[in-house]
């Protein structure tokens, strides 16, 4: 059980933490042409972005599973610890190679960074209180969007690219300090099953599936890969995934429970995330490309258009926390989906000429979109079970939407082209990402579909206001 004695300090350390990790992404997808370009990688562009969300995809219900186990403030710093190194190892990177290896390892400490904290809220709060304060702590990625891009590119221009990683580092020590000195928990001591083999064999087989997505990529041959190669790797993943299955219904302390997904509501809302962060990362990774290399414009700018994404994510999240004892989940979503197709429509119809207003437009819109579903499905997966689960529950939710947000910048990677040199060809590019927004209009369209057929209430819902009452 965690100690409430000190709630208000235990949140104002989680929030400092949450826009810790929040800052990091919003600060390094304004930043990157700039660091591909000066590092001579463009065409590894999806590769810096791969390898992060890669490691981030295989430690979060890692950590998720452990914190049930063993804690969550233990497991909390251990993540922190990782992330602040790499995050200093990635500042100091001379080559793309060094950057991507380091990148690797901000992502194996961002997996408890991105899940513990909603954990920890989750065991402070009841459900109305809890509804709340997530939508306030979701707002914190937006109240990151509007300073990290703004402030990458202003770092990026006047300083160097390699200060938004060690921008990471204060706000890093700030968080382990705050939360090492305010979080008071106490866990069962008791002797704990660790699921080695669940843990081993899952790692391993989404490295192996994650690994051979961004290798399609490459051309046959090129970097030493080749198809038969690929469909090894995929072969393998395959083995290894069927093998994690066999073992996580056999364990006694599981990595992933498989019993959570015979609940309907999450099951559903796992689903919605995914597609959901499928197309987030078009959004949040592909667009500062469109503004600096179609648009021709500079980091700084491009920082200075995405601020209406930043500002109405946090405000779809409060409003979710709002609305969600008062309306349901299926309600919100469906108005989170009604504003992602309109956003996404306007994405497909953009061209070199179109205006910067426009774009500011439907930035917003899909924008209100993530802070409203994203919050809404952080809420019910944490509310549908009991504390000892509650971990592993957040964590798989996270673990569902990074894989989304990888899977989408592995293959939306196989459609992306900037040309043959490292120098960027607007009207390549231009093309290239026009075929991918067409494909976030399809699965925008997916995403109301699946909103109805969510339950007006969820059983979460109704089971946290009875007791709430």
């Amino acid at each position: 059980m965690i100690n409430t004695s000190n709630t208000r300090s235990v949140t104002i350390a989680l929030f400092v933490a949450t826009f810790l990790a929040a800052i990091e992404g919003t600060i390094v997808s304004t930043a990157m042409p700039s660091i591909t370009r000066e590092l001579q990688g463009t065409q590894q562009y999806s590769w810096v972005i791969s390898i992060y969300l890669l490691a981030t995809v295989v430690t979060t219900p890692i950590y998720g599973k452990l914190s049930d186990l063993f804690g969550r403030k233990n497991m909390f710093m251990i993540g922190a610890a990782i992330f602040l190194c790499g995050s200093m190892l990635s500042g100091l990177a001379q080559t793309m190679t060094q950057l991507i290896i380091f990148r690797a390892i901000q992502g194996l400490g961002a997996g408890a960074l991105t899940t513990i904290p909603y954990t920890i809220i989750g065991d402070l709060y009841a459900y109305e209180q809890r509804a709340k304060v997530q939508g306030w702590m979701s707002s914190i990625w937006g109240i990151a969007g509007i300073s990290g891009p703004l402030l990458g590119g202003l770092l990026v221009d006047y300083v160097s690219w390699r200060a938004i990683f060690y921008m990471n580092l204060p706000f890093g020590i700030v968080a382990m300090f705050l939360l090492g000195s305010t979080l008071k928990e106490a866990y069962e001591k008791r002797k704990r099953s660790i699921d080695y083999g669940g843990i081993g064999t899952f790692a391993v087989g989404m490295f192996c599936f994650l690994y051979a997505l961004t290798l399609l990529r490459s051309e046959t041959g090129e970097q030493g890969a080749s198809y038969t190669e690929i469909g090894l790797l995929f072969a393998g993943a395959a083995v290894l995934m069927a093998l994690f299955f066999y073992i996580e219904k056999r364990v006694q302390e599981p990595l992933i429970p498989l019993v959570l997904f015979k609940n309907r509501t999450i099951s559903m809302v796992n689903l919605l995330s995914f597609l959901l962060c499928v197309v987030n990362v078009v959004i949040i990774f592909y667009l500062p490309l469109w503004l600096q290399g179609v648009y021709g414009k500079s980091a700084t700018y491009s920082g200075l258009a995405m601020i209406p994404l930043s500002v109405s994510w946090p405000l779809g999240s409060i409003l979710a926390g709002t609305w969600i004892s008062r309306i349901g989940l299926r309600n919100i979503t469906l108005i989170s989906a009604f504003s992602l197709v309109l956003g996404s429509l306007g994405f497909m119809f953009l061209n070199a000429s179109t205006p910067i207003a426009w774009f500011m437009l439907y930035m917003f819109l899909t924008g209100l979109s993530f802070g409203l579903a994203l919050t809404s499905c952080t809420v019910s997966v944490s509310s549908a079970v009991e504390r000892q689960m509650r971990g592993a529950s957040v964590a798989t939710n996270n673990f569902i939407r990074t894989l989304g947000q990888t899977i989408g910048i592995a293959l939306f990677g196989l459609l992306l082209h900037t040309g043959s040199t490292n120098i960027i060809d607007p009207q390549l590019l231009e093309e290239s990402l026009h075929r991918i927004f067409t494909i976030v209009v399809i699965l925008s369209l997916v995403v109301g579909a699946v909103s109805l057929a969510l339950p007006r209430i969820s059983s979460a819902e109704r089971q946290e206001t009875k007791h709430a009452s």
